[in-house]
């Protein structure tokens, strides 16, 4: 049975303030003024630019200029033959000043009947009141669209956490706040495109269904398509087409896109997820650095007015160069606390991890274990913009290995907050060497290893045709947003975050 919310300004619950709406619709329909028949009103100008534009008329004077506003009426307080509203509009609020002199005495009969949360249409004059507000004096006034479920209580909002997620809608109108975080992120999408063109990368796309898994090490979902009776994969990332494309002679791409990962859901991660991966010819995984700490200044400088922002209680400098660097094995010794003589014994770092409750799986050498120390013992503690490069080759299977070293790749990843913001590499361009990595692979998935990527022959036969040396990057777009907008959870930045069906 419907629960019943009481509404403490009307007296009814949620249920009968629906059926009260509803027969105010049927006889506005009987009376042929149907709003929902409506598709057009002339609106001319904003709230926002109202109140600029008129930030300095005294009170209690008329403005003189005419207007048409439209948007949702967010109050209502009738006083006799005169009435306010507030009408909210794409940039803001403004009062609405009804008299039924000046509307006349049908349509204001018209207006008393209006419910908070139908969308009008408002002409009429800007002035500004004795108490100081700015206001439109409202002329006509239409009915536009008719709301049938009341809007949260005006001082209790949308609280409950998963509803929110689940009526973004609704919450979108009852926290102007939570506007204000998804026009950050389009802002900073905005941001991310003007400097990458700035640095001559083009913008591309790749397919998003794909034969198999490629790439990263994810676990996938899979899909069928009936015509070609084919099994395929949603595309957890879009590295091997993006490289593809400098094979075929582009030098610097990039693509702002969808990936999908068949895993867990939490305040950190989303199966369905926005990435930004860029590839440069003849640059190096140290060129990418440098650009990541101009582009991070740069976008917190043009979304929040400065690269010295906070989250969650903590300042962070995103300033160039106030970035640390610090290689893998330095790490897990400066950081974690771990000798090399601990984390080179393969037995003791096994005993530990699996102590600590990590999954260990035949297959897994020491690099792997090592990457599970990190994961336990550093990751957690990087707090400030910190590169953490030369990772090993054993969990790395697109990087270059490092000509000095075989057994570590030229790679790094950006961790802010506990938390990893990008992942890049000088490119593997060898299709030698990246057979054997993907033979690698190959057994690993066989021995029950889920997140381990498949052979990808057509890559292959790309890579023997030549690419140039390479570095690519990959930067989680939401997190990005999260860091930028100083929410907690991932949820917070986007729009319709995955959630259980509704029982």
């Amino acid at each position: 049975m419907e629960e019943q919310k009481r509404n403490p300004a009307q007296g009814l619950s949620e249920s009968e303030q629906v059926q009260v709406r509803r027969q105010k619709l049927a006889d506005l329909q009987a009376a042929g003024n149907d709003p929902f028949t409506l598709t057009k009103f002339p609106q001319d100008a904003y709230s926002a630019d109202l109140k600029e534009e008129f930030k300095d008329l005294p009170n209690e004077t008329d403005s003189g200029k005419q207007v048409a506003l439209a948007g949702r009426m967010m109050s209502k307080r009738v006083m006799g033959k005169a009435s306010f509203a507030h009408l909210r509009d794409d940039k803001g609020d403004i009062q609405l000043y009804v008299r039924r002199d000046e509307l006349g005495e049908e349509a204001y009969a018209a207006f008393k009947k209006l419910d908070v949360g139908d969308i009008i249409g408002v002409k009429g004059e800007v002035f500004r009141t004795k108490t100081g507000e700015l206001s439109v004096r409202a002329t006509e006034l239409t009915l536009l669209a008719k709301s049938l479920r009341p809007l949260p209580e005006k001082f209790h909002g949308l609280t409950d956490t998963e509803m929110r997620y689940r009526q973004r809608y609704v919450d979108l109108i009852a926290n102007p706040e939570v506007k204000d975080t998804f026009v950050k992120r389009s802002q900073i999408l905005k941001e991310i495109r003007a400097y990458l063109d700035e640095k001559g990368f083009l913008e591309v796309d790749t397919p998003i269904l794909t034969p198999f898994e490629i790439g990263a090490s994810a676990r996938p979902f899979y899909t069928h398509h009936n015509s070609l009776n084919m099994d395929m994969v949603l595309r957890i990332e879009t590295e091997l087409y993006l490289k593809r494309l400098l094979v075929g002679g582009f030098e610097k791409v990039f693509e702002l896109n969808r990936n999908f990962r068949n895993e867990g859901i939490s305040i950190r991660h989303n199966p369905e997820f926005t990435m930004c991966e860029f590839y440069w010819a003849y640059a190096t995984f140290y060129d990418l650095m440098d650009l990541t700490e101009e582009l991070f200044s740069t976008i917190a400088t043009e979304v929040c007015g400065s690269p010295i922002i906070t989250y969650q209680g903590t300042e962070l400098d995103l300033t160039p160069g106030k970035w640390q660097r610090l290689t893998f094995h330095e790490s897990l010794e400066k950081i974690g606390g771990h000798s090399p003589e601990f984390y080179n014994d393969f037995d003791k770092v096994l005993a530990y991890v699996r102590e600590r409750g990590e999954k260990i799986l035949k297959t897994d050498k020491l690099g792997k274990l090592q990457a599970k120390l990190f994961d336990l013992d550093v990751e957690p503690k990087l707090v400030a913009p910190t590169f953490i490069y030369h990772y090993p080759t054993e969990i790395s299977p697109l990087a270059r290995r490092n000509k000095d070293n075989p057994d570590i790749t030229d790679r790094f990843e950006l961790f802010i907050m506990g938390r990893e913001y990008g992942n890049a590499f000088s490119e593997l361009n060898d299709p030698i060497d990246q057979r054997m990595r993907f033979e690698q692979q190959v057994r690993e998935k066989a021995a029950g290893d889920d997140e381990a990527c498949a052979m990808d022959e057509d890559y292959l036969r790309a890579l023997e045709y030549g690419m140039p040396p390479a570095a690519g990057e990959g930067i989680g777009i939401d997190r990005l947003v999260m860091l930028l907008t100083d929410s907690p959870s991932i949820r917070e930045v986007i729009f319709f975050p995955l959630l259980k069906q509704e029982s």
